[in-house]
Parts: C-alpha cells; structure tokens; sequence
C-alpha cells in the first residue's frame, strides 16, 4: 500500500499535553515545525522534612536553631564505622585524625532522635545505606506536612523525585575493600552497588510511594542539595510533573571521609577540645569546617495545583542561579558566587534591594567565608551596608551537611520567611574584618518580617548555586 507524502496529525496522550507530528514521507525537503512554546509555571513549596544533627524534623531542628543550640560533638573510635577491622587498627586511625569532631545526627526512639530501628535496621532494609535511610525520613516527613498521598494513577505519573547526595555510603566502600584485603570477596553483600549508589536515595523514594514522574539525582558536591532543589523547579514549570519531592542527603561521619578531607586541609582541628566552639563562621578565629551529617527534603508544587486541593503554602520558589577555579578553594574574587546570586535575582524578577534575608554558605573556612561575605557586598552594596539586609550562617549549629547542606538550609531560609524570624550565626564573637559598620551578620536570631530570602551553596569543583525564595502571599 502506497504511503501517504502528506503529515499525520496524531494526539498523543503526553505529560506535555500538546500534539505531536509524525511525519510518513520521506521526503527530506520537509522540516520540523518549531516546538510548541512553554509557559514555565510557578512553583511553591507545600511540604518540609528534615534530618539534621540538632535533631530528627523540622519543629525539633528549628526551635533548637533559632535559641542557640549546637549539633556538635567529639567523635570517638566508634563513630568512624570501622567495625569491620580489628581495635588496634581502629584506635590507630582514630589517633591519626586531626579533625576530632562532627556534627553528627542524635539517633533514639525519643522525640527528636533518628529511629535506626525503624529506617535502617529491618531485613527489609538491607539494600538501604545510612545516607538513604535519611532521605527515607525527611521525604516521609515533608509529604506528610504536604498532606500528598496520590492514590490515582495520573496523579504519581504527575509527582518525581529529585534527591542527590555528596559521596554516598563512603562506610560500605571501605567494609568491601576491608574483604578484598582479607580475600573474603565472595562474601561482599550482593546489596553493595544498590547501598552506594547515590541515585538510589531518590530511586527508594519513588518506589516507596509509587512515584512515576522524573526521577533524577544531582551529585554536585556542597551545592548538591540546591541544585536538586533548583532542577526539580524547572521540571514543574516546564511541565514535566505538578509535584516534585526534592533535597539532599549525606552521611559521612566515618573514618575515610573524615581522613579524606583532613588531608586537603578543609576541616577545623584547633577546637577538638570544645567541639561546641568548633563551627564558627565569619568569625576571626575559624580554621576549617566541622564534617556533618544528615537530610533535608522539601515538597515543590504547581501553584494552581497546590491551590486547588487547598494545601498549605510556605513561600515561591522564585530563581535558582548557577554558575572554575580551583578543585577545593574559591576564586579570591569570588566571581563564581556573585555569578549564582546575580543569575537568581535576575531570573526572579526583584531588586538586591527587596532581598531581606540571606542564608550564607560559609563553612567556616578561611578564605571561603570572606568571599561569600565580599560577593555579598558587592551585589547588595548599600542595601548590605546600611544594615537593610539581614545575614548568618547555620553551619555554626549543624556544621557542613556536605550534599545535603544546599536543602537543609534552603529549609532554614523557608522557615524565616513563614516565622518571621532570621536565625543567628554561633560562635560569632570577633567578626572577619570585612565585617563594617551595619553590614554584620547576626549573631542572635532576629524577629523580622522576611518576604524574600536567599540561600547560597558553593561546592568543590567550582559548582555554585543560589535559590531564591519569596512570601507566596
């Protein structure tokens, strides 16, 4: 039968709900028409989960933050998870760290507390490392706030997941090679692949609910979790889903990791003795950051879609900018940081001036702090001098949360916006020098109204991102 030269119109049932044109000729003097526009949707956040060291949820992690508290401790021999190895080896290693403390997640069945039990210890759990167990919590934890339980089939091929993670399950690495050595290989769990890989913190998410939207996993190092946060945003404006579960998870508190960055010389080793001081940035005496552990996952939605079944609204998500130098230090210009954050205020549409809030990255590092903080001042210029403009640091209270520090933050930076309260920065008792005037950050949390907040994450690799939140009202 002779093909028709002529094109077919097909409808298609496709998420993007538009028609899609199949050609039956041949003929390659015909072209493609122009894709149909899309009209990118506004998004909002509906729903917050959160593990981190000053607790398990976001009440307990919040109310803690904003008094004060602090997740930090001395780590001893055994939370480096060597328990694969003998004592001796484990004590030797333990003495060979010049870092010796962490921000590390309080684990219990009391309130507040990570119930190992329950997210990690099952057989059902046994392809189920740390770092995705703690993706389980603060996903079950955000979805619950959200109040989204899709039982019809339209409505989880509409909702994805987008949780990525810094290094994955460093612990299970080491225990295999631990059995290399020991020529014991047939005995590697045949769960090793599935407990490491770092897309499986999202993949567990999605088959736990029956998600069957875009399923994706950034691995961006410190800007992991913003940068999960900020590909989730595009795929509901451009139409890919209606909800998005979306964040970042980490667990490294264990002896390779720790060793690994004590020897590029990122964490703080004048404070083992008073772990509480440990994390202090933008403050004269900080020496590196403390090493930290945890989750934060947040609900993102179509704003139409999260009105029409009445949920809750935290704040928009207005931007996300995004930009190397060097593989561990940022440009002493700090081009990359004013790249992100001048992208996010162009993409949402304010002036520096509107900003009331930002959530710095600062790690307590050196030289990284000063470039945010000199990035900061060049953009917001008088907004920031004048005192208008609020800033801290968190990772005085939680340390660095590695791939999950971007989302737990941006959780930090949402909460401001719906208590009205900016938190403070600890340990801030001498200011870095660039610090004048009323261009300060704070060092007690503040009432204030918040109506656009700012998170900054910069990773190793040069990788920089900014999200840029705002009051939904």
């Amino acid at each position: 039968m002779a093909v028709s030269s002529c094109w077919r119109r097909l409808s298609s049932p496709s998420r993007f709900r538009f028609i899609r044109y199949l050609s039956s000729s041949s003929s390659t003097s015909r072209h493609f028409d122009p894709p149909p526009p899309i009209t990118p949707r506004r998004v909002v956040v509906t729903g917050l989960g959160m593990v981190t060291p000053l607790g398990c949820g976001v009440d307990a992690t919040w109310l803690r933050l904003i008094e004060g508290k602090c997740g930090i401790r001395a780590i001893t021999p055994e939370d480096l998870k060597m328990n694969n190895f003998d004592m001796e080896t484990q004590l030797h290693t333990f003495d060979q760290l010049t870092s010796k403390v962490a921000a590390i997640v309080p684990c219990g069945t009391g309130p507040g507390e990570f119930n190992e039990e329950l997210w990690l210890n099952s057989k059902d759990h046994r392809s189920i490392s740390r770092f995705i167990g703690y993706a389980l919590c603060a996903a079950d934890e955000a979805l619950k706030d959200a109040k989204w339980v899709p039982t019809e089939q339209e409505q989880k091929e509409r909702t994805g997941v987008s949780i990525g993670g810094g290094i994955g399950s460093i612990t299970d690495i080491l225990d295999a090679s631990q059995m290399i050595c020991e020529k014991r290989l047939r005995r590697l769990s045949p769960f090793f692949i599935p407990r490491i890989l770092i897309n499986m913190a999202s993949g567990h998410v999605s088959m736990k609910y029956g998600f069957q939207g875009p399923n994706h996993a950034a691995v961006t190092a410190c800007a992991t979790g913003a940068h999960s946060i900020g590909d989730a945003t595009r795929m509901i404006q451009f139409g890919d889903s209606d909800v998005m579960v979306a964040g970042g998870t980490e667990s490294s508190i264990d002896a390779l990791s720790i060793a690994g960055f004590c020897r590029s010389r990122a964490l703080t080793t004048k404070y083992n003795s008073l772990p509480l001081e440990a994390s202090r940035p933008f403050d004269c005496g900080r020496d590196g950051f403390v090493i930290g552990e945890g989750a934060g996952v947040l609900v993102l939605e179509e704003l139409e879609h999260a009105r029409e079944r009445g949920a809750k609204i935290y704040a928009e998500v207005r931007a996300m900018g995004c930009d190397a130098y060097h593989i561990t230090q940022p440009h002493t210009d700090g081009i990359g940081a004013v790249l992100a954050m001048t992208r996010a205020l162009k993409q949402s549409g304010l002036h520096p001036n509107q900003v009331d809030y930002i959530n710095a990255h600062a790690t307590s590092t050196p030289l990284g702090d000063a470039v945010e903080a000199s990035a900061i001042k060049t953009i917001f210029s008088e907004h920031a001098t004048s005192g208008a403009l609020t800033l801290s640091s968190t990772k005085g209270a939680i340390g660095h949360l590695l791939g999950a520090a971007g989302s737990v933050e941006a959780i930090f930076s949402v909460l401001a916006i719906r208590h009205g309260i900016a938190p403070l920065t600890l340990n801030l008792t001498k200011p870095d020098p660039i610090f004048k005037d009323k261009f300060m950050p704070l060092n007690a949390s503040k009432e204030m109204p918040v109506r656009a907040a700012l998170s900054n994450s910069f990773g190793f690799g040069g990788t920089n991102a900014s999200l840029l939140f705002a009051s939904a009202s």
